[in-house]
């Protein structure tokens, strides 16, 4: 199994959307991949709350089946068109993928 965490510190303003309202939007379009993708067997996305100048806005944590199941993933049509709305609006990405 394959873990892969994704965290997004986000623009102030973008598409038209204050930071939050765009948090908010991301949570939604990330959670509408559960159960779309062969291989994801698992999403949850959390909001912080802290907003400390060392936090991210938003966290994804997901479980896929394989390294392959990743990789798929990372191209899945359904994905790419998310990850495009996310990248319009985020500022900064860190990234953990790791087996257990």
């Amino acid at each position: 199994m394959v873990k892969h965490i994704v965290m997004w510190r986000l623009k102030d303003q973008a598409q038209g959307n204050s930071r939050s309202a765009n948090a908010e939007l991301v949570k939604e379009k990330l959670e509408a991949l559960e159960g779309r993708i062969p291989g994801l067997l698992k999403v949850e996305v959390g909001l912080d709350f802290s907003a400390t100048e060392s936090s991210a806005d938003v966290v994804l944590y997901t479980e896929l089946e394989s390294r392959e199941a990743l990789e798929a993933y990372q191209v899945h049509p359904e994905h790419e068109a998310v990850k495009a709305f996310i990248g319009e609006v985020t500022a900064e990405r860190w990234v953990v993928d790791y087996e257990v």
